[in-house]
């Protein structure tokens, strides 16, 4: 009985890895893009990503590993908009022969006004500019593996339907931060695409890339924002150390509103396991946080001085009963002694 259980655990693995061998190998840079590629190529393909999730495309150092990935690769799929500034190099040393595509192509770029000729290449962030990486994923999928066209197709129609339905939520969440608390303060520079989509002003302690070192002009540059908007809180992001805007609330007597992702979704056991529940979680923090009470306006809106007043009133009462009391037992004592 055992030798059976044994060869047919043996038998289920080895089709398993026959399986996978048989499936096109799509290789993604990003956990995002990685995400929407199972999500649209289902199980068509083998879906692999260079960069592994919590890890920053940035400033990532590709592995031998990697270059294998790429080598034996099929398809690779690249955000571009100067976001993997590696992966160009790796591509040409592997020797693959995988076709390469740019999944940000036709989305409207924003231009870095800092450096002639860069991109800001978190499109993702917008939900609307999420639906040209979808549209060239499906037809990157459909022209590697014709023969399931009709399931590609169907499950780009529902991802994107879903996508579309995101969008809306956002717009219609972001619609309840106060219109004067609608600053969004961050770890870098990754979040314009979905403040120009969602009515949001953006500051950062970075530029669009990690790759950037913090100036002191940056720093008093966001301190000013704080003291002069009332902003009630600012944001880490989960693969930047959060020490700098920790350092920056403390001093502003602010809070951190919470950890948003933005160049990486989360593994499985956190709150944004997939791109879509990445936008949900970010959307949710954002409107929890900067939905306070302004920033010296804590005290009033919570009834601090309300309390002290009440309690202030109740101290006086109390020593006022207290000195009656006093004053009635000495009238008390004297009386009886005169007697």
């Amino acid at each position: 009985m055992k030798k059976i259980l044994l060869l047919a655990i043996l038998y289920c693995c080895l089709a398993n890895m026959l399986s996978a061998q048989d499936k096109p190998v799509v290789a993604s840079t990003a956990s995002m893009i990685w995400d929407m590629a199972k999500n649209i190529g289902g199980d068509h393909f083998d879906h692999q990503m260079i960069v592994p999730i919590g890890g920053d495309p940035h400033i990532y150092e590709p592995t031998p590993s990697d270059a294998r990935l790429v080598a034996n690769a099929d398809l690779i799929l690249k955000n571009g908009l100067t976001f993997e500034g590696w992966i160009n190099s790796l591509i040409e040393n592997s020797g693959t022969k995988a076709a390469v595509v740019t999944v940000t192509e036709g989305v409207p770029a924003l231009t870095s006004l800092t450096y002639k000729d860069a991109s800001d290449p978190h499109a993702w962030m917008d939900a609307r500019k999420g639906e040209f990486y979808l549209r060239n994923i499906r037809d990157a999928l459909i022209e590697l593996s014709p023969e399931h066209k009709e399931d590609i197709t169907k499950n780009y129609e529902k991802y994107s339907r879903e996508l579309s339905n995101l969008d809306e939520y956002i717009e219609n969440e972001i619609k309840k931060i106060p219109e004067a608390q609608r600053i969004l303060i961050t770890s870098h520079d990754a979040f314009q695409y979905y403040g120009r989509r969602y009515g949001l002003k953006l500051q950062a302690i970075q530029g669009v890339s990690t790759d950037a070192e913090v100036q002191t002009a940056d720093i008093l540059r966001v301190n000013k924002v704080i003291r002069e908007s009332g902003v009630p809180a600012v944001f880490v992001e989960s693969t930047i150390n959060p020490k700098m805007l920790n350092r920056i609330a403390k001093d502003n007597d602010i809070v951190v509103g919470g950890s948003l992702f933005s160049d990486s979704i989360g593994d499985e056991k956190s709150a944004a396991p997939s791109y879509l529940e990445m936008l949900r979680y970010n959307t949710n923090t954002i409107v929890a946080a900067l939905s306070r009470k302004k920033a010296g306006d804590t005290e009033v809106a919570t009834g601090h001085n309300h309390g002290g007043e009440s309690s202030g009133s109740s101290n006086y009462m109390m020593i006022g009963l207290l000195a009656a009391f006093f004053l009635g037992g000495m009238l008390f004592m004297i009386k009886k002694m005169n007697n």
